[in-house]
């Protein structure tokens, strides 16, 4: 038997089928979307986004497909993060990764709701970001690299390698969080080893070249570099300022000596942004800050470049050697 379907009735039939495959997509929920506030530039901390979206990978979440990432650079000025953290806010982002203290802290001001994750370099219940380790409480948690806490290993590492040095300098940014800190606690270092210790700060590039003149005039034997996200974002020039002054150097991570120093000591910076990322991820699924305790560094690497060796005239200690992690030829 025929059916016959009246012109009127076919075309409001296809236009319903038409419609459905649009009301089942206005259905689906929208791709979450994360903020990732820095106070410095995209190419220098390319690497750390990499790290942070491989953590975010393994907890099923990957860029573009199922998650949308808002980068916000600051590009060195620290001024600018406040306004930045609210533009992330203003784009209803599920959640802010933060690096560094600058970062973390314009975005805890901004926020007492949505999720932060960060990584720092002190202690972040000091620094006023949470409660405690274990329960941070409120909506922060994240990564402590803890790299202050390094600088009595750092400076003994040093006179394993000049150990006629008499005195050595420490270059700190005096607007970082933790300088006095550490810059106590880099005396202290220097004292127990009976070194002499002068404290020289940097805030510019320009501030830079005048530090390292200066240590040269002070008769430094050698050099420690701080913690700090200005000084990270300055790793080239500060490697190449220590090779043309002849000033051996350690550093707190890894990519000082990959961009030519001439050792480093410290925590993995990119396996703490991996962590942030897993903690990004967890959160996406639901859980909350509150109940993530603060995650501490547990992975330390001895890096020495032997290139920076040989320019600067130094036999690393066959002691010394076989503690590396690394050794780049």
């Amino acid at each position: 038997m025929a059916i016959h379907i009246g012109r009127r009735q076919f075309i409001v039939t296809v236009s319903s089928a038409a419609a459905w495959p649009l009301v089942a997509r206005a259905q689906q929920p929208a791709m979450p979307v994360i903020g990732f506030l820095n106070s410095e530039t995209s190419t220098g901390y390319a690497p750390m986004a990499a790290a942070f979206r491989q953590g975010l990978s393994e907890m099923g979440f990957v860029e573009g497909r199922n998650v949308t990432i808002e980068y916000r650079w600051a590009e060195g000025h620290s001024d600018r993060l406040s306004t930045l953290a609210a533009d992330l806010l203003r784009h209803q982002v599920a959640l802010i990764a933060t690096a560094g203290v600058s970062s973390s802290l314009a975005a805890k001001s901004a926020t007492t709701t949505t999720p932060i994750v960060f990584s720092v370099a002190i202690d972040p219940v000091a620094g006023g970001l949470v409660a405690s380790l274990g329960r941070p409480g409120g909506n922060v948690t994240g990564v402590a690299n803890l790299g202050v806490e390094l600088v009595q290993k750092q400076v003994e590492m040093l006179h394993e390698v000049l150990p006629t040095a008499v005195t050595i300098t420490g270059l700190v940014n005096p607007t970082f969080a933790g300088s006095e800190t550490e810059s106590k606690d880099l005396q202290a270092a220097a004292r127990k080893l009976a070194l002499g210790m002068h404290i020289l700060h940097a805030s510019t590039e320009q501030d830079l070249a005048t530090a390292f003149s200066t240590m040269v005039r002070l008769g430094a034997a050698a050099l420690v570099v701080s913690v700090d996200s200005f000084l990270f974002s300055q790793r080239d020039q500060i490697a190449a300022l220590a090779i043309r002054h002849k000033m051996p150097a350690i550093y707190y991570v890894r990519e000082f000596a990959a961009a030519g120093g001439l050792m480093s000591y410290g925590p993995s910076v990119i396996e703490g942004y991996r962590q942030v990322g897993i903690y990004a991820g967890r959160i996406l699924k639901g859980e909350k800050p509150a109940d993530l305790p603060v995650l501490q560094s547990t992975k330390f690497e001895l890096i020495i470049n032997l290139s920076a060796a040989k320019v600067l005239g130094l036999d690393i200690p066959a002691g010394v050697l076989a503690l590396a992690d690394e050794v780049i030829e």
